[in-house]
This record gives structure tokens, C-alpha cells and sequence, in this order.
């Protein structure tokens, strides 16, 4: 029988040695050495430029950062350092220090519209140079970009989880054809809402549908429930997301009327209470960016992404009426509790019982499946409801 990898294999780690900005470059530099240490995509060419002669670089891994001249990296080069330049020709970071935010992804919408945006434009460069089969070139710049977008994300939830613990992470999952407006959207932001309020943190595939209702709830949450609906009526205004231009053109406004307002803590939580988290994947660049989210994690890699998504939600995952993409979820999270691959799960609510029972009866192949868990019986964790309020208090007790 197939048994998960051992738990060290698979658990975060805190990577010691790794320099992410600049602030903490100069603070080591004025040491004299940065042997053995990485330094991730800084922009070391602006002005004052460091003065790396006579510092120690053995074994010093500079990836992605920019330098005054070609003669640096060289001379790096020569002292012993390895040294992974920015790739040209490339619209996108090769080694991100951070997460992306709505603003940056939606950078070019106003002077170019959705063609415009750098979010599309990523997509079409992707596209351009063979999507989920790329060439060398572009594989080794995809595969750099999510590494970075990896500790990215393990440095913005670090904060978080250290704060409430894994079980206050809870995944959203449901149908990216979902339209603005309708009762599922609606229920789905409530929900979003709802737990955002409840100190969760809010984590979604980052696509439209579902995904997008989740993270404007979250976004929303010290806002009263009546702008939650006013801001769904607005955005119903474009319900459908292949109508890009509109759809994105709303997005914005409500962005604009609705802003988002982090409680006051004195740490870095506020974007986790002001939208959560997506983690979208390019390979459905063909959707639009899900821009309520407060912080973004967007990968080439959707087995990267997925698997991400999952690992992240041990408060519990919640899954709207789907498809496919769903169904696989569901499944794919199952296999990590079956196993304890990640921990402790939490529930697995599926909201709407008619759906779950009778359209698509998943619920009628997981329960035995758990039931039979290495663990023990886990088939208690399932549960069908048909109330948004039920499912958050089963997340939040």
C-alpha cells in the first residue's frame, strides 16, 4: 500500500541564510563577508551601488539580482560566488522576493486596458512560448519565478501561522464559471466574510467564480454586510468573466469604492484580513486575475499550485458546487488527509446537500474512503450543509 513521504520530507522549513532585502544585505555586507549566503533578486544596481571588492563571496549564491555592471557579476564570479543573472527578454521577475498584490498585477490596465495589464501580458508571453510545455529558456525562468514565489508565500504566512496555529487556515474551493450576481456568489462571499471576521485566514484557487466571491468577502470583512451586497450588485454589472474588459473595469471600481481597511496590529497580518490568499496558476491565464485577494501568489506550475492550496488549508476546506477541477480537489485533499500527509485536517464541508448527493455524489465514495484511513475512522470530518452560517461555525468551533 502506498504510505505519504516522512514528515520532514514535506513540512515547511525556515531557510537560514537567505537575503531578501536590501535592508538586510547592507546589515550583513558591513561584516565583510556573505560566504555561503543566498541573495534573492535584489536590485543592487541602484544607486548607492555596494562596494563589493574585498568582501568575502565564497559560495555566495547571488539569483536574480541586477548589478551596475557586467564586470560585477564577473568579478564575483571569479572570487567564488555562483551568480544566476536575471533572465532577459522576460516579462516577469525570475526570482520574486514577494507575493503579488491586485495593484501589480492589474499595472497597465488604466493606459492599456486588459490586453494591457501585466497580468495578461505574463499570459500571452507564456502562451507564446509553449504554455505548460516550455522551452529550456523559458522552463528554467518559470521554474526560478515560482521557487521565489514559494518562499514568498512561506515568508507572508509565517506571521500568520505562528499567530493562530495551521487550523486557522481555511481553503475555499467551488466553480470558476460561477457568475457575479448569482446565489452561489453570494453565498460563497458571505462565507468569505464571515470567516474573515472570525479571524481565518482565507485561502482560494485565485480564479473567478467562487474563488473571487471568497476572497471579496474576506476583503470586505470590516465593512458591513450591506456593502458586501452593494459591492455584488456592482460587480453583477459584468457577470461573466470572459467579458474581460468589463469584468476586470469592475473589479477595479469596487476596489476604488470599497477599499479595504486592515485592523490596526502592528505587524504584517493586515493584507490577511483585508482579501486572504489566492494561489492562482497562468496555465488559466485565460481567466481573469482575481483581484480582492490581499496578497497573490501566482505560479506557472499548477501541480505547484495545487498542491500549495491544499497544504496550506489544515482548518478546513469548503467546496461549492464545482466541476471537474473541483471534484479533483476534493479528491487530491483526501488522499493528504487519508494518508496525514500534511497533519491534521480539519472539516470538509460541501455546501449545497442536493448537489453533493445527487448531481455529483462524491460524499457517497469519500465517506468509506476516510472511514478506512491508516488513522482511523476520519469520515466524521464530512459535512453537507446547506447554510452558510453552519459551515463557518464548524470551521471557527
Amino acid at each position: 500500500m502506498p504510505t505519504p513521504p516522512p514528515a520532514d520530507v514535506i513540512e515547511p522549513h525556515l531557510h537560514a541564510g537567505e537575503i531578501q532585502t536590501r535592508a538586510e544585505f547592507d546589515q550583513q555586507l558591513a561584516t565583510g563577508q556573505l560566504t555561503g549566503l543566498t541573495v534573492q533578486g535584489l536590485r543592487l544596481d541602484l544607486t548607492p551601488a555596494p562596494d563589493l571588492t574585498g568582501v568575502d563571496v565564497t559560495g555566495t549564491l547571488f539569483v536574480g539580482c541586477r548589478f551596475a555592471s557586467r564586470d560585477v557579476g564577473a568579478d564575483l564570479v571569479r572570487r567564488g560566488a555562483n551568480v544566476v543573472p536575471p533572465f532577459s527578454g522576460l516579462p516577469y521577475p525570475t526570482q520574486p522576493t514577494h507575493l503579488y498584490t491586485p495593484e501589480e498585477l492589474a499595472a497597465g490596465f488604466a493606459e492599456g486596458g486588459f490586453t494591457g495589464m501585466y497580468d495578461t501580458r505574463v499570459y500571452d508571453h507564456y502562451r507564446a512560448h509553449g504554455g505548460a510545455l516550455p522551452d529550456v529558456k523559458e522552463a528554467l525562468g518559470q521554474r526560478l519565478h515560482d521557487h521565489g514565489v514559494d518562499n514568498a508565500l512561506g515568508d507572508a504566512t509565517r506571521v500568520w501561522l505562528s499567530a493562530h496555529g495551521p487550523q486557522s487556515v481555511v481553503g475555499i474551493m467551488g466553480g470558476h464559471a460561477v457568475r457575479r450576481g448569482s446565489p452561489a456568489y453570494r453565498m460563497a462571499a458571505v462565507l468569505g466574510w464571515e470567516l474573515a471576521r472570525a479571524d481565518r485566514l482565507v485561502v482560494t484557487g485565485g480564479g473567478p467564480g467562487v474563488m473571487e466571491a471568497a476572497n471579496l468577502g474576506a476583503y470586505l470583512a470590516d465593512r458591513p454586510a450591506t456593502d458586501v451586497t452593494a459591492a455584488i450588485d456592482l460587480l453583477a454589472t459584468a457577470p461573466d468573466f470572459t467579458d474581460h474588459q468589463r469584468y476586470t473595469a469592475a473589479a477595479l471600481t469596487v476596489r476604488q469604492r470599497y477599499a479595504g481597511v486592515p485592523r490596526q496590529r502592528g505587524d504584517d497580518l493586515g493584507w490577511a484580513r483585508a482579501g486572504g490568499l489566492a494561489i492562482p496558476t497562468w496555465l488559466y491565464g485565460h481567466e481573469p486575475a482575481n483581484l480582492f485577494a490581499g496578497r497573490i501568489a501566482k505560479y506557472f506550475s499548477n501541480a505547484i499550485r495545487e498542491d500549495t492550496i491544499l497544504r496550506l488549508a489544515r482548518g478546513g476546506i469548503v467546496f461549492a458546487p464545482g466541476r471537474a477541477g473541483t471534484v479533483q480537489e476534493v479528491f487530491q485533499a483526501a488522499t493528504k488527509t487519508y494518508y496525514g500527509t500534511d497533519g491534521a485536517s480539519g472539516a470538509y464541508i460541501f455546501l449545497d446537500r442536493a448537489y453533493w448527493t445527487q448531481e455529483l455524489p462524491v460524499e457517497a465514495l469519500l465517506r468509506p474512503l476516510l472511514a478506512a484511513s491508516p488513522f482511523g475512522d476520519l469520515s466524521s470530518t464530512i459535512h453537507l450543509t446547506d447554510d452558510v452560517r453552519e459551515a463557518v461555525r464548524l470551521l471557527t468551533t
